[in-house]
C-alpha cells in the first residue's frame, strides 16, 4: 500500500504532483535541487548554475484559459498571454492556496534512486539525498520524477563541420541567452526555427546588423492572435474540431488548414513551407512574418559547413563575417539519480506506458511526470498525469500487467530513434491525449451525458475551447466551479482588455444562441459516434504549446 511518496522537483510537475498527492491522502516530500519553486519559470539572469530558465522577454504560447490548473483558474485581470512574471506569480498563488512548499525541501538534490532489495513484493525506493553537503537516505513506496524534458541543452556540434575546428566566432546554445544587448551590432546566425529559434531571431533583429535564421524544416508560423481577436487555441483546440480531425479524410483536413494558414501570409513565399510537404512543423510567431518582409530576418537553408568567419549552407550559398552562432536545438532528457536497470530502457517517452509508466517493473510505483510532447499546454498535461498516478498509488485505478503494458509500448513505439531536435514531429494531440488519460482516470466528460442532462453546459463543452475546466465536472477530483468556470471563460479572456470600453450596439449573443441551436443535432450524433468508436491517437495540427 503506497502512502509516502517522493517527489522529484519543484516546477509545474513537482507542484500538482504534490497536489495531486494530497487529494489523495497519500504523504508526498518534494525534493527540489534550487532555493525555490518554478522551475524553468523562475528566470534568472544568470546562467552560472547550469539551471535551465526561460529567456526575460519570453511570452506564453498557450492562453491562461487553456494553460491553468483544472481547479485553479488564474486571476480574471491577468492578460490571456503571460510573461514569465505572471507565469511565476500563478505558480506561488497555487502553491500558497493548496499549503503546498511545507511539504517541499528546497536545495536539496537527489543523488540516487534504488529499488530496495525486497522491491517485487513491497514496490519501495530507497532516495539518497545531499543538503548543504549532508546526505540522507530515506524509504519511499512511490516516487515521481518531475524534472521534465528540458533538462540538458542538446548541441549537435557533429552536424556541423568546422563549428568547433575552424570558426573564430562566438557559439552559444540558446539556454544561455538571456537578453539582446549582447549582440548589438554583431551578424548572428540562428540555428533552428521552432518557437525560440523563431522568439530569439526576431528579438536579435531589433539590435543586431543582420540576423540569418537557418531551418532544415518546413515549418507553418501561426499567430497567437486568431478571429476576432481572440486566442488561437480557444478557436482551435475545440472537441468539434477534433471531431472534424477524426471524421475527415486527414488530406482533407490539412488541405483546408493549409489554406487557412497561408491566408495570412503566403508560406511558400517565405520560403518556410509548401502545401506539398508531408513533414512540418508549426511555431507560434505573430512577428516573425514582418521581420522577414523587412528584410531584418534572413531564412536560410540547413548549414553544410562552417569556415572561419562564415557559414556556407546546403543551396551553395554563403554568409560572411558571421560573429555568433546561436544553436537554438531543443534540450535532452536524463535521470542519472535513477538506478541503471531502470534508466537504461528509457530512451524516450515512447518507452513508457502511456507516456508515464516504466512497462517493465515489477510494481507501478515509479512515474514520470511531464515528459511529452503535446499540441496544447504541458502543465494541463501533466496535471492530468499526476492525477491518474495518484489514483493508481492509492488503489483507485488500476494498471494492466507488466506484460501488457510492454506490448502497449512495443506496438505504438515506432523502430527508428529520433534526436531531439525532432521531438516536433512526436507531438501528440491535446484532446487526444488528455481523454485517453482522463478516461484511465476514471473523470472524462461523457458528451452523450452532458446533452441530456445539460445541453447549455454540454454546448460549450462541445464547440467551446477544451479547456482543463473540461476534466473537473466528473469523477474523483470533481470541483463545483468547474461549470461555473466553462461557462465565464470567455469573459475572463476579455477582461483584462476593458480598459477601454467602446460602445457597440450589435447582439453577438444573439447569433452564439442560433449557431448553438442549428448546431446541436450534429453535436448529438459526433456524441454518440465519439461515444461508440475509437478516437485518434494523434493529431499533428490541434493547437499550441505552452
Amino acid at each position: 500500500m503506497v502512502q509516502r511518496v517522493a517527489v522529484i522537483g519543484a516546477g509545474v510537475g513537482g507542484l500538482v504532483s504534490v497536489k495531486c498527492c494530497l487529494d489523495e491522502g497519500l504523504e508526498p516530500t518534494c525534493f527540489e535541487s534550487s532555493e525555490d519553486i518554478g522551475g524553468i519559470w523562475r528566470y534568472t539572469d544568470s546562467t552560472d548554475d547550469s539551471r535551465v530558465s526561460v529567456y526575460r522577454s519570453i511570452i506564453t504560447n498557450t492562453s491562461k484559459e487553456m494553460s491553468c490548473f483544472s481547479d485553479f483558474p488564474y486571476p480574471e485581470d491577468f492578460p490571456s498571454y503571460l510573461p514569465h512574471s505572471l507565469v511565476l506569480e500563478y505558480f506561488r498563488m497555487y502553491a500558497q492556496h493548496f499549503n503546498l512548499l511545507q511539504h517541499i525541501r528546497f536545495q536539496t538534490t537527489v543523488l540516487s534512486v534504488r529499488k530496495r532489495p525486497d522491491f517485487t513484493t513491497s514496490g519501495q525506493w530507497e532516495v539518497v539525498t545531499e543538503t548543504n553537503g549532508v546526505r540522507e537516505s530515506h524509504v519511499f513506496d512511490a516516487v515521481m520524477v518531475c524534472t521534465g524534458h528540458y533538462q540538458e541543452p542538446y548541441l549537435p556540434l557533429a552536424s556541423f563541420p568546422g563549428i568547433e575546428s575552424r570558426f573564430k566566432g562566438q557559439r552559444l546554445h540558446s539556454w544561455e541567452y538571456r537578453d539582446a544587448q549582447a549582440f548589438r551590432g554583431k551578424r548572428v546566425l540562428v540555428v533552428g526555427i521552432g518557437n525560440t529559434g523563431g522568439d530569439l531571431s526576431v528579438e536579435l533583429s531589433r539590435v543586431a546588423t543582420k540576423v540569418f535564421l537557418s531551418t532544415r524544416s518546413n515549418t507553418w508560423v501561426i499567430s497567437r492572435v486568431s478571429d476576432h481577436g481572440f486566442p488561437f487555441d480557444m478557436v482551435s483546440t475545440t472537441r468539434f474540431n477534433h471531431f472534424l480531425d477524426w471524421l475527415l479524410p486527414s488530406a482533407l483536413t490539412r488541405r483546408i488548414k493549409f489554406r487557412k494558414f497561408n491566408s495570412w501570409f503566403n508560406h511558400t513565399n517565405y520560403g518556410l513551407a509548401s502545401s506539398k510537404s508531408s513533414k512540418f512543423k508549426m511555431i507560434i510567431n505573430e512577428e516573425l512574418p514582418f521581420s522577414l518582409l523587412s528584410g531584418t530576418v534572413v531564412l536560410k537553408p540547413n548549414v553544410k559547413e562552417f569556415t572561419e568567419n562564415s557559414a556556407v549552407f546546403e543551396d551553395g550559398t554563403t554568409e560572411e563575417n558571421i560573429d555568433v552562432v546561436l544553436f537554438a536545438t531543443g534540450y535532452s532528457f536524463s535521470f542519472p539519480f535513477l538506478e541503471e536497470s531502470v534508466c537504461s530502457v528509457i530512451d524516450d517517452n515512447r518507452s513508457l506506458y502511456k507516456r508515464i509508466f516504466p512497462p517493465q517493473l515489477e510494481k507501478p510505483t515509479l512515474a514520470i511526470i511531464g515528459l511529452i510532447q503535446l499540441t496544447g499546454s504541458v502543465m494541463v498535461g501533466s496535471e492530468m498525469q499526476a492525477r491518474w498516478v495518484t489514483g493508481v498509488f492509492a488503489g483507485w485505478n488500476k494498471l494492466p500487467p507488466p506484460s501488457r503494458m510492454m506490448a502497449d509500448v512495443l506496438k505504438r513505439k515506432p523502430p527508428v530513434k529520433r534526436n531531439p531536435s525532432e521531438r516536433e514531429n512526436l507531438k501528440m494531440s491535446f484532446i487526444s491525449y488528455m481523454d485517453e488519460i482522463a478516461a484511465c482516470a476514471g473523470v472524462k466528460p461523457s458528451m452523450l451525458r452532458l446533452f441530456v442532462t445539460d445541453p447549455q453546459l454540454a454546448l460549450a463543452v462541445f464547440f467551446g475551447p477544451c479547456s482543463p475546466y473540461q476534466f473537473r465536472l466528473v469523477g474523483r477530483g470533481k470541483w463545483s466551479g468547474a461549470r461555473a468556470a466553462i461557462l465565464t471563460q470567455w469573459q475572463r479572456t476579455l477582461k483584462p482588455l476593458r480598459t477601454r470600453v467602446v460602445d457597440d450596439n450589435s447582439d453577438s449573443s444573439s447569433g452564439w444562441r442560433w449557431m448553438c441551436l442549428l448546431a446541436l443535432p450534429a453535436a448529438l450524433t459526433a456524441g454518440f459516434l465519439f461515444s461508440k468508436y475509437p478516437q485518434p491517437g494523434w493529431s499533428p495540427m490541434a493547437g499550441p504549446q505552452l
